[in-house]
């Protein structure tokens, strides 16, 4: 009787008592204890009223069904179909979607039906690919700031590929703890690029110079992040360097000057196609032979060769600095010294390599001296206030 009663009244009823009668019908279906041949007739009117001629009736219907697990499906997956911003509502949050349907209406939506999908929670694996993979700036955004998006690595590195020219994008995706190392050094390389350009653009440095900056700085954080991801870490990141051109004697001779020795070995056992267990034992040999005989099968520089050996064998003797983001200056200035001495050909690109590494190592060194004494300053200040 009162399915028939509000059927008669809504034919004529306005949309916005309409949509009121909606919700307290929803409401009513999901929180009442109806009978069953009640609850059945109010399904239908709820299916009736999903393709009501108001948004104002669907969006109302859409706002009390999407969270419940016991809405009706087929209800929802008509609102799902409905305007974006009615569909936006019901795929946000209704458990109802199964992940294929999730995929494909991410592929066919728009960015409203796209965003409200990529902030779900929690986001399976393949929802998030499809999102990473065809969906635009704004949904991928929401996508990476989502805390409970399970993002495959392959969908991150698409997103690098995609969006890592844009800063918000880079941004969160750094703020992610679950980004592969790669796509981490992926970004970097993208922003140096970026300011590489931005500099030389604006004649505020030549272009081949900008270039020879912006990658010195890049390979100078790349050591960084190497020494942050470990030894676990060191072999993706060799990978996607030498996949990405950016596996050069000035970055291994900057990881092993750093006393970085995980990346240095994986980049030897990389270019060599060697086991890297037997590359260590060929590194560590003590008579030199078998890091000869690594070395040019990794086919780097031969000029480069006596740096490499000299910052080895300083490494060897030095203090434990295995896994360390920084150019070590005494390591660097024994090298640039042995190597200035030495009877090496064409020795002067290598030097003036060396001696831009010294200068980095001892302004570095002098930045964290400056640090430290400030900090002993503020210390000495604060013990004073408090003794006064």
């Amino acid at each position: 009787m009162i399915v028939r009663q509000f059927l008669q009244w809504v034919r004529t009823a306005p949309a916005g008592e309409r949509a009121e009668a909606t919700s307290a019908l929803a409401r009513a279906y999901l929180y009442s204890d109806l009978p069953d041949d009640e609850r059945d007739a109010v399904e239908g009117v709820l299916v009736m009223l999903a393709e009501d001629v108001s948004p104002l009736v669907r969006g109302a219907l859409a706002g009390v069904l999407a969270p419940s697990a016991e809405a009706p499906s087929t209800v929802v997956h008509l609102l799902a179909h409905d305007r974006p911003d009615i569909a936006a509502v019901v795929l946000a949050s209704s458990p109802l979607f199964i992940d294929a349907e999730l995929v494909d209406l991410a592929a066919t939506g728009g960015d409203t039906v796209q965003t409200a999908i990529a902030g779900r929670a929690p986001l399976p694996r393949a929802v998030a690919a499809a999102i990473a993979e065809v969906a635009g700036p704004e949904a991928c955004l929401v996508l990476i700031e989502n805390p409970q998006a399970e993002i495959a690595p392959l969908s991150f590195s698409r997103l690098v590929e995609r969006f890592g020219d844009l800063g918000a994008m880079r941004e969160a995706l750094l703020g992610r703890p679950d980004l592969p190392v790669a796509c981490r050094q992926a970004l970097i390389a993208r922003l140096s690029a970026t300011l590489a350009a931005f500099v030389s653009g604006r004649s505020w440095m030549d272009g081949g110079h900008a270039r020879t900056v912006a990658r010195e700085a890049c390979e100078k954080a790349t050591v960084a992040l190497a020494a942050r991801a470990g030894e676990e870490g060191a072999a993706p990141l060799v990978r996607h360097l030498r996949a990405s051109g950016q596996l050069t004697a000035g970055l291994i001779l900057r990881a092993l000057l750093s006393g970085n020795i995980a990346l240095f070995e994986e980049a030897l056992a990389e270019l060599a196609g060697l086991p890297l267990r037997r590359v260590r034992l060929l590194i560590h040999d003590r008579t030199g032979v078998g890091f000869r005989a690594i070395f040019s099968r990794a086919g780097l520089p031969g000029s480069t060769f006596p740096a490499f050996r000299f910052a080895l064998e300083a490494w060897r003797e030095g203090p434990d600095l295995d896994g360390a983001a920084r150019l070590h200056r005494r390591m660097v200035e024994r090298v640039l010294t042995a190597c200035g001495q030495c009877d090496i050909g064409e020795v002067e690109p290598l030097l003036a390599l060396l001696r831009r590494f010294a200068a980095e190592a001892a302004r570095e060194e002098a930045l964290i001296a400056c640090e430290k004494l400030e900090q002993e300053l503020v210390a000495d200040l604060m013990r004073i206030r408090l003794a006064a």
